[in-house]
């Protein structure tokens, strides 16, 4: 039997931010393995460490204490220049606010973190294209963000989060700014990404319907892991999620 290979591992993992004069535990200790390929969801209320522990693992911050590990490279012990390579090759960010830029056609959205990586201009044209077509956008290549619609700018977005092949796909709340079908598109469509593509996605989020294409969800409370539960053991109850989930 194959085993399954561990791509991210946070080790004992503390997190303290001072506000004047008062030390704010935003993380208590938080140990966890993400296997490869999978599709997790981080799920909490408001200020529970979510979105600390989601910025711990996408390197946009260091832990005080404790280790995180990207395909076991410690990636707490990186200076600027290679924590910068390991994000462009090795992790896709997609964002609540798109975060796409408002003077740049999709196409060159998409190929913008081709170019950081150093491919060649007409590869990437070409590979932006494909990941266009994939994303179901390609008749839009050279629209401009207030040319698209909302649910169409995050298509951009995760065609972006593509474009150097990362291991890891990091999504913030990427249907906060959604409305509903379209947000459930965006789902569906991260969940084939996964499936196809064997890219580990890994999401905070405050969608319950995150919990549908969800192999594993890990539920935060006071900066601690309440719970990790697989998509087999999550029990859809909705009073019992929004109680968990808040808002």
């Amino acid at each position: 039997m194959t085993s399954v290979r561990t791509i991210v591992r946070v080790a004992n993992v503390t997190k303290t931010f001072q506000l004047g004069k008062i030390a704010v535990h935003a993380l208590k200790g938080v140990d966890l393995e993400i296997p490869t390929g999978q599709y997790v969801s981080i799920m909490g209320p408001s200020g529970s460490g979510k979105s600390t522990l989601f910025n711990m693992i996408g390197g946009l911050d260091k832990p005080s204490t404790g280790k995180v590990f990207i395909d076991e490279v410690d990636i707490s012990q990186l200076d600027a220049y290679e924590l910068a390579w390991l994000r462009c090759r090795k992790i896709g960010y997609i964002f609540q606010t798109f975060n796409i830029i408002q003077v740049m056609t999709a196409l060159e959205n998409v190929t913008l973190p081709m170019t950081f990586a150093g491919m060649r201009s007409e590869r990437a044209t070409e590979k932006g294209m494909e990941l266009l077509e994939l994303v179901g956008l390609a008749d839009r290549f050279q629209h401009k963000p207030f040319e698209l619609s909302g649910g169409q700018q995050q298509r951009v977005a995760i065609a972006r989060a593509l474009a150097n092949d990362p291991a890891i796909i990091l999504a913030d709340e990427p249907t906060g700014n959604l409305d509903l079908s379209t947000g459930e598109e965006i789902i569906t469509l991260l969940k084939n990404l996964s499936h196809e593509r064997g890219v580990t996605i890994i999401s905070a989020t405050h969608d319950i319907k995150m919990l549908n294409v969800s192999d594993q969800v890990v539920w935060i409370r006071d900066g601690r892991i309440d719970k990790i539960e697989s998509r087999e053991e999550l029990t859809i109850s909705v009073g019992r999620i929004d109680a968990r989930a808040g808002a």
